[in-house]
């Protein structure tokens, strides 16, 4: 988490793994720490757009007793001519600071690509049928992403999306059609009901492909990418071209029902006039 925070701040910050709201709470310190060190806990939460407990819970959760006590201990970035000017941050600093962590992250996945089983992996999920996407709350967009796409190249996609009963059906029907893999989306923070999905895909005879930030992520293949959490909510840039590459692969893998389904496609979305002819005016 400390990328892009420097100084003091920054190593309190580092290595944790902050909520949307203490995320809140440190952007608003790291720009305005030199007013911060004298403002009360109210203070702090009215400014920062949180309520007061979240600001008692946010400076726990650097270790200390309560903000009394971490304000205590960032005064001297301020007053005993520790870096407060490195502190401080500019909300443009914060965004290029956000963009080059996901550099970063896509640079690690480039330099890791040899390491992950794509090929065979992609050879599997295209040989299935149907081929079950799970992805709930905020990895429901990757998973939707990721089965748009396999759906232009493979013949039955299911998306599931949703928790409770309906995706316990879901699960159930896939496997009695024929199902062998499940492609699991589960990025941070983790749902309780996606790990037991999965422990129930796999009591079922599922195999389980996840698409995560975690390399030690219980499933049978692990694809796993860092997110970036520089600003208030994650962004997922390295798992998408992640999730990508594995679409690719089953591309490869069926390359003669991978054409004739893209040129099936071109017709139907130009006899439908899906999308418009060229530019947008």
């Amino acid at each position: 988490m400390a990328d892009g925070y420097h100084g003091g701040l920054g190593v309190l910050l580092d290595g944790r793994r902050l909520s949307p709201v203490q995320r809140r709470i440190a952007h608003y310190l790291s720009e305005h720490l030199d007013e911060a060190i004298f403002q009360s806990s109210v203070e702090l939460a009215e400014r920062a757009g949180v309520s007061q407990p979240s600001v008692t819970r946010f400076a726990m959760v650097l270790g200390f007793a309560g903000y009394p006590e971490l304000r205590q201990a960032l005064r001297p970035l301020v007053l005993g001519g520790g870096d407060a000017g490195a502190v401080a941050q500019p909300q443009e600093s914060l965004l290029r600071g956000a963009i080059d962590c996901e550099i970063r992250n896509l640079a690690l996945v480039r330099e890791r690509l040899a390491a992950f089983p794509l090929k065979e992996l992609g050879e599997q999920l295209a040989a299935t049928e149907p081929l079950p996407v799970l992805g709930l709350r905020v990895s429901c967009g990757l998973a939707t992403t990721f089965a748009y796409y396999a759906r232009r190249i493979h013949p039955d996609v299911r998306l599931l999306t949703h928790g409770g009963s309906e995706l316990a059906d879901g699960l159930h029907a896939a496997r009695r059609a024929g199902a062998e893999w499940l492609v699991a989306v589960v990025l941070p923070r983790y749902p309780r009901e996606a790990v037991q999905a999965l422990e129930y895909a796999e009591k079922l005879g599922l195999r389980v492909a996840a698409i995560t930030d975690k390399p030690d992520f219980p499933a049978e293949v692990v694809l796993d990418a860092p997110v970036s959490d520089r600003l208030v909510f994650d962004s997922h840039a390295a798992p998408l071209a992640l999730a990508m590459a594995l679409v690719e692969a089953m591309a490869d893998a069926a390359p003669l029902r991978t054409q004739a389904r893209l040129e099936e496609y071109e017709r139907m979305t130009d006899e439908t006039g899906t999308f418009l002819p060229g530019d947008l005016p």
